[in-house]
C-alpha cells in the first residue's frame, strides 16, 4: 500500500531492484562466534517528509524527517557509544562504503573501517604526489592537483598480476575452510566529494597542499576468476596482518545470517500494521527473539530450570 510508515519505491535488497517497501537501516554487534543486532532506524523517504496527511495517520514523530541512510548509520553508531559501548571496527557493505562522506563521518569519529566499494571507485596510487602549475600572476593563483588521471579500483588491483595475490583463509565453512587469494595496497581516493572534503579539513581551497587521504584497498582475485571480483576500503593500514583485514572484509556474512534468520524464521519482513510505533515495536520484538536463540545457540547445553 501507501500509507505504511516510509513505504515508497524504493531499492529493495531483498528483491534485488526497486519495489514498494519499506527500508530500515540496522547496526549490529559481531564477533566469531555470533552477532545481534541492537539498533534500528526506519528510512522515511523525501515524499514522506511533507506529507502532513500520510505522516499523521502513520503516526510519524514530528522531528522525524528525511535523512540519508548514511546519515542514519552515523546516528546509529554515535547512539551505541553513548550507551557505553566501543566499537572495534565499523563494517558495512557498499551501500555504505561507497559513500565518501560516510567514510569521512567514521574517521572524524577516531573509528576504524573496513568498508565495501564498487569496482568503479577511483583513486590514485599512494605515492602519486599533486603539482601546482606555473602562476602566470593573473587571476587566482592555481590550486595544486594529480597530473594524472585516478584508475578505477579494478584497474589498480589488476595491474600487478595474479602472482602477487597471497592466499587468505578467514573461517571454517560447513564444506570446509573458506579461503581465496587477496592483496593489499594503499590508495588515495579520489573524485569531487573527495576532494571537497580534504579542503574542508585543511581549512579551505588556499591552505590545501591537494595531498588526498590515504587508506588501505583489499581485493579479492578468487582462483579461477578472470579478474578480481570483490573491493573493500579500510583505515587500517598495510602493516595488519592479511588474515585479520581478510576475516574483519568478510564478517559481514554474519549480518546476511541475521537478516536471513530474522525475515525467513522470525517474520522480520511479515509486519502488515501502518504506525511508526508499530513498526518499531515489531523489529523489537523480532530483534528480541534472535537474541535469545542467538544465547541458545551458544550455550544448548543450558541446564533446564528446576
Amino acid at each position: 500500500g501507501n500509507m505504511s510508515a516510509g513505504v515508497a519505491r524504493q531499492w529493495c535488497g531483498a528483491l534485488g531492484k526497486q519495489s514498494n517497501c519499506q527500508v530500515a537501516v540496522s547496526l549490529h554487534a559481531a564477533s566469531d562466534t555470533a552477532s545481534v543486532p541492537i539498533s534500528w532506524r526506519l528510512f522515511l523517504p523525501r515524499e514522506w517528509a511533507q506529507d502532513a496527511e500520510r505522516r499523521a495517520k502513520a503516526g510519524v514523530p514530528q522531528e522525524v524527517g528525511h535523512r540519508e541512510k548514511w546519515r542514519l548509520a552515523l546516528d546509529l553508531i554515535d547512539e551505541a557509544t553513548g550507551w557505553g559501548l566501543a566499537p572495534r571496527v565499523i563494517v558495512a557493505d557498499a551501500g555504505y562504503g561507497q559513500n565518501t562522506a560516510f567514510r569521512h563521518g567514521l574517521a572524524e569519529r577516531g573509528l576504524d573501517f573496513v568498508v565495501a566499494v564498487r569496482s568503479d571507485e577511483s583513486a590514485h596510487p599512494h605515492d602519486a604526489v599533486p603539482a601546482t602549475p606555473t602562476w602566470s600572476g593573473n587571476g587566482r593563483k592555481p590550486a595544486a592537483r594529480y597530473r594524472t588521471q585516478a584508475s578505477s579500483l579494478k584497474d589498480l588491483a589488476a595491474e600487478t598480476g595474479r602472482k602477487s595475490y597471497r592466499q587468505a583463509t578467514w573461517r571454517k565453512g560447513s564444506k570446509g575452510p573458506m579461503r581465496s587469494r587477496f592483496r593489499v595496497r594503499t590508495v588515495r581516493p579520489a573524485g569531487v566529494a573527495a576532494r571537497a572534503h580534504a579542503r574542508a579539513q585543511a581549512g579551505g581551497a588556499a591552505l590545501w597542499d591537494g595531498v588526498l587521504p590515504a587508506v588501505t584497498l583489499l581485493s579479492e582475485w578468487p582462483v579461477g576468476a578472470p579478474a578480481p571480483t570483490e573491493y573493500w576500503l579500510s583505515s587500517l593500514g598495510e602493516e595488519v596482518p592479511l588474515r585479520r583485514l581478510v576475516r574483519l572484509a568478510k564478517m559481514r556474512w554474519r549480518i546476511e545470517h541475521d537478516y536471513r534468520e530474522m525475515k525467513h524464521g522470525l517474520g522480520l519482513d511479515h509486519f502488515e500494521g501502518r504506525t511508526w510505533r508499530g513498526w518499531h515495536h515489531h523489529a523489537t520484538l523480532v530483534t528480541a527473539a534472535h537474541a535469545f536463540l542467538t544465547l541458545r545457540r551458544l550455550d544448548p547445553k543450558a541446564p533446564a530450570p528446576a
